[in-house]
């Protein structure tokens, strides 16, 4: 059996992605716009939206852990927050991938507390028969059937994230 299934390949990735920054470019001209990074799956998909994108916009990081092994644990924990303020700057954040949506929820709701004048999602990836996010997530790369998948920033305990296209991961 192969241990990956090819999902997207680079080239639909990359022009997924460029779509993405036109759109969010469009919505945001003559804005204030922050870029927050949910490490460490994101790293690749920020780094190409960032350059798709024609804004000046800054970039700031999170990491957060809700995963054992393959399987997400439910339990949230922050374990680098963002460095610099947002107050009143429009922030969109830039996930791997939106699997149940309990991290998303989570480090929207943290976010908020720093008061910035809006948030907004974009999600590479979209588990649309699984998640449970509240609001609408406004820029979309794709959806995905419930699948553990891997490659462009995603991992199977700390693999395959240097994959240049996104595959299902198969344990054997």
């Amino acid at each position: 059996m192969n241990r990956f299934e090819v999902l997207f390949s680079r080239e639909q990735i990359q022009s997924r992605v460029a779509e993405l920054g036109k759109q969010i470019s469009n919505d945001y001209q003559g804005r204030d716009v922050v870029l927050v990074g949910v490490l460490r799956g994101c790293f690749l998909f920020l780094a190409d939206l960032s350059c798709a994108m024609d804004l000046e916009v800054m970039l700031d990081f999170m990491e957060v852990t809700s995963y054992e092994g393959t399987t997400s644990s439910g339990n949230v924990k922050i374990i680098k927050d963002i460095k610099n303020s947002i107050e009143g700057k429009h922030v969109i954040l830039v996930e791997d991938i939106v699997d149940t949506g309990l991290t998303l929820s989570f480090v929207v709701d943290h976010l908020m507390l720093k008061k910035p004048a809006s948030v907004e999602i974009a999600g590479l990836l979209i588990k649309s028969q699984k998640h449970v996010y509240r609001a609408p997530i406004r820029y979309q790369g794709f959806q995905i059937p419930d699948h553990f998948v891997v490659g462009y920033g995603m991992d199977c305990a700390g693999k395959y994230r240097n994959l240049d296209h996104i595959a299902i991961y198969r344990e054997t």
